[in-house]
């Protein structure tokens, strides 16, 4: 397995990244694009069934291949699992495919990456009915500080999405939680992630450094390392 180094600047999740000198990326691979984890250097792999292209048709298949993404030593978590509100099929279907993930994340000592939009109460109904061992990240996060600290305090990770962490806005909530369990990430856009570590570390008055260590241990605590 792939891992960052220390003074990395760690991308939680992107989406056709690469990774550059110093940068170690996270690379989401969706079971309906048919592509597996590969062994480029910088890189690791998430895989998981994305609800805005699950239908009837294909969950069967794409449930196959994210089981068989577990055998790739650069995988390292199970999502995008996604509970959509505003997005995909039937609320019914997305619940089945994500408890689905859940059991593969489960059975496979393999944390779980969601996608989550409009649909806070169902994820949180199904941590608590699941009772998950391995740890669950949201990405994309852009809530706020109720809504975090509640996530926070049911042992959730937050990755913060990249437009919503370089506004003034987000300031007072990085200032307002607890460090040792959030990431950053660029999902795919044309953002540099260490222009985002720069403004975060400003906001938590630490230096960039301090906040690459933060990022670090956070990210073999998510993956239990």
């Amino acid at each position: 397995m792939n891992l960052p180094q220390p003074g990395d600047y760690i991308d939680m999740h992107t989406h056709g990244g690469r990774s550059a000198p110093g940068v170690f990326i996270i690379e989401c691979l969706m079971a309906h694009e048919e592509r597996f984890p590969d062994k480029a250097d910088g890189v690791t792999y998430t895989y998981g069934i994305h609800p805005w292209f699950l239908t009837e048709d294909n969950h069967n298949l794409h449930i196959r291949n994210v089981e068989k993404s577990t055998g790739f030593p650069n995988m390292i978590a199970i999502g995008e699992a996604g509970l959509d509100k505003l997005r995909g099929p039937s609320p019914e279907l997305q619940n089945k495919v994500f408890e689905e993930q859940v059991r593969i994340s489960e059975a496979h000592s393999k944390p779980l990456v969601i996608h989550c939009v409009k649909a806070w109460d169902d994820l949180l109904a199904a941590h608590k009915k699941l009772k998950p061992k391995m740890p669950w990240m949201i990405h994309g996060f852009r809530g706020s500080v109720e809504q975090a600290e509640q996530f926070l305090s049911k042992g959730f990770y937050l990755s913060f999405w990249f437009d919503f962490a370089l506004r003034k806005e987000s300031t007072q909530l990085f200032r307002s939680l607890t460090k040792d369990k959030i990431f950053l990430e660029t999902d795919g856009a044309d953002v540099d992630i260490r222009d985002i570590y720069k403004k975060v570390a400003q906001d938590l008055d630490i230096t960039k450094d301090e906040l690459k260590g933060v990022i670090l241990r956070n990210y073999f605590d998510f993956l239990r390392i």
